[in-house]
């Protein structure tokens, strides 16, 4: 099986990686990053909007390259009365069949939250707020305040597999969620 990653992104890269090999642990995959176009701004401050950039990476992959598997991740922010959420939606696809899945919500620091209602991106908030650097291509902001019990990629990966389930039981879903 050939599987594109819609970004060139190396932690999303082995998210989608790790995912595939767990979830077809008997298949020989490929994987290519591909950098394509996600047509949200740099920094998604919705859960819709985010859903929407990964959709739009798979769909912009769709029409550049051939391959059995399409998969888009997009992170994304909200601000919520609670404070601000971070996710991530990823999307899977092949021409016949769809699935999505929302990552795990978490709530950001209110410094990095003020610095992203000031225009920064969530990468480069933590890196000023963490003096990080290029954090976003490493352990994110989950990995960071979690000290790496969680990064990056294994946040990624568990929403990857969720986004395969239709995959699986092809009966039970329907062919575009």
């Amino acid at each position: 099986m050939h599987i594109v990653v819609a970004s060139k992104n190396p932690v999303k890269i082995q998210a989608v990686t790790e995912a595939f090999s767990r979830f077809f642990p008997n298949q020989h995959c490929t994987f290519s990053g591909v950098s394509v176009s996600s047509e949200v701004p740099d920094q998604p401050k919705s859960s819709k909007e985010t859903l929407d950039g990964a959709r739009n990476r798979v769909k912009n992959a769709q029409r550049e390259y051939d391959a059995d598997y399409y998969v888009g991740i997009e992170g994304g922010i909200e601000d919520t009365e609670e404070g601000m959420q971070s996710f991530a939606w990823a999307v899977v696809a092949t021409p016949e069949r769809r699935g999505k899945a929302r990552s795990a919500t978490f709530y950001l620091p209110e410094k990095v939250a003020q610095l992203i209602r000031e225009g920064k991106e969530l990468g480069e908030a933590d890196d000023i707020v963490f003096q990080a650097k290029n954090s976003k291509q490493k352990n994110g902001a989950v990995g960071i305040l979690t000290g790496d019990a969680l990064d990056r990629t294994g946040y990624y990966i568990n929403t990857v597999i969720l986004a395969l389930i239709p995959f699986k039981h092809p009966e039970l879903y329907p062919k575009e969620l």
